[in-house]
């Protein structure tokens, strides 16, 4: 059974979130808002909870496209390779915002993505996600949480979300409605940016 904690976006109650960032540290998996949708995260640190995502999802977590949520760009260098001056600018313009950035890969990657040429990096606009990730003291690596329903991609109600997955998780965070507009996700990795998805964040960025 998870728990349920509610987290009001205006002001994180920080013994809540170290409550949370506990379960995190101990291999716990939970749902938290984002700026777009609802994520299911774990702490990036944690190989077995990695791979309870990669089993939930049905991947194989070497191939996994999950993405590293970071609290700013200040440690970007333990994940990913040295970026140009023009690379940082779109970088610094869009987060924190609702885009997931490829980046090529660094060597210091965690063991399980050490063969990996690249790494999606998100830092969401949203006090509860940043505050998480701030008191972890490392990323959470993440991925959308989908709906099976034709026409509804993500589900955006936190009560729905945990009786759908009140057995696969450790805590389910309500910080209100999510949104159910995926982040755009932009890949930097080349010469040129590409857009591989457009979603909530717009493209005049460049």
């Amino acid at each position: 059974m998870a728990e349920f904690i509610k987290l009001y976006p205006e002001n994180p109650n920080p013994r809540a979130v170290q409550k949370v960032v506990e379960v995190l540290k101990r291999g716990g998996l939970v749902i938290y808002p984002t700026d777009t949708v609802y994520g299911l995260g774990c702490d990036i640190t944690n190989i077995k909870a990695l791979e309870r995502i990669a089993q939930i999802k049905g991947v194989k977590l070497e191939k996994s496209n999950f993405s590293f949520v970071c609290e700013d760009l200040s440690n970007l260098s333990d994940y990913v390779k040295q970026i140009d001056t023009s690379t940082f600018k779109i970088l610094k313009r869009a987060l924190p915002g609702p885009y997931t950035f490829i980046l090529p890969g660094s060597k210091s990657l965690p063991n399980p993505f050490k063969k990996r040429k690249t790494v999606g990096i998100r830092v969401p606009d949203n006090s509860i996600a940043l505050a998480l990730v701030s008191a972890l003291g490392n990323p959470i690596v993440s991925t959308s949480i989908r709906d099976e329903d034709d026409i509804i991609e993500y589900t955006t109600d936190p009560e729905l979300i945990l009786e759908k997955w009140d057995n696969l998780v450790d805590i389910v965070i309500d910080g209100g409605y999510g949104g159910n507009e995926a982040s755009t996700i932009i890949d930097l990795s080349n010469d040129s940016p590409e857009v591989i998805r457009e979603g909530k964040g717009a493209l005049d960025i460049f």
